[in-house]
């Protein structure tokens, strides 16, 4: 139960400072908001990794969940549970944001929550984004925490961090990158209106592109890997 509740809060974690900087910075506006809250997700990502990483792996997202059980290295149960607990941590963070905002209308300049969206309402485009997006996040994280990576494992979390801040640069301006179906499911919910008629998008791109990403991984594994 303990791993399931670190992933709960690890995903409050991330959603709360990640979405909440898209909030606070108004993300979209100008690079700088960009930046800002491609960092944020990025840190937080770094920061959960070493604080919940020997209890849970630290996936917060269900999409890195997929990708991981496919790939042979944990159970239906757990995938299930880890998942459950990721969507409920977002909720939770969700609506936090959206009490904090609904305080002061004020600070939601853009998106009360942070939530996902196409640009241009183009969900063809954003379901492209989003499945080679997560291909590439997946890829990173079974790769940087594989055990063949021996000593560098110790690094795992600023690998997939920095990769995180890379992903979002690329993504923002067309999904406001999600990469991770909790992550939008929580927003989504307390947004209503696009973000949650688009929120499909948001699950089945991670999904597919977490499994695409196994895939390949388990052709390009390492031989020690698969013993």
């Amino acid at each position: 139960m303990k791993k399931y509740l670190a992933e709960m809060v690890g995903t409050f974690v991330l959603t709360f400072l990640g979405c909440g900087a898209a909030v606070s910075l108004n993300c979209g506006v100008d690079t700088a908001s960009v930046v800002g809250t491609a960092i944020a997700f990025g840190l937080s990502v770094v920061a959960m990794a070493y604080a919940i990483g020997g209890i849970s792996g630290c996936h917060i997202n269900p999409a890195i969940t997929l990708g991981v059980f496919l790939s042979g290295r944990m159970n239906s149960k757990d995938c299930g549970m880890y998942m459950l607990f990721q969507v409920i941590g977002a909720i939770i963070a969700a609506a936090l944001l959206a009490f904090l905002v609904s305080t002061d209308p004020g600070l939601a300049r853009g998106t009360a929550t942070g939530a996902n969206a196409c640009a241009s309402d183009n969900v063809i485009n954003g379901l492209v984004a989003e499945i080679v997006l997560t291909f590439i996040f997946v890829l990173v994280v079974l790769g940087a925490t594989s055990k063949t990576n021996g000593a560098t494992n110790n690094f795992a979390g600023l690998a997939i961090g920095l990769a995180l801040i890379l992903i979002h640069l690329v993504g923002i301006n067309y999904t406001g990158t999600s990469v991770n179906p909790a992550r939008s499911i929580g927003p989504a919910l307390f947004e209503g209106g696009k973000a949650l008629s688009q929120l499909w998008v948001f699950i089945v791109g991670p999904f597919v592109g977490g499994a695409l990403a196994a895939l390949v991984w388990k052709v390009i594994e390492p031989a020690d890997e698969k013993k």
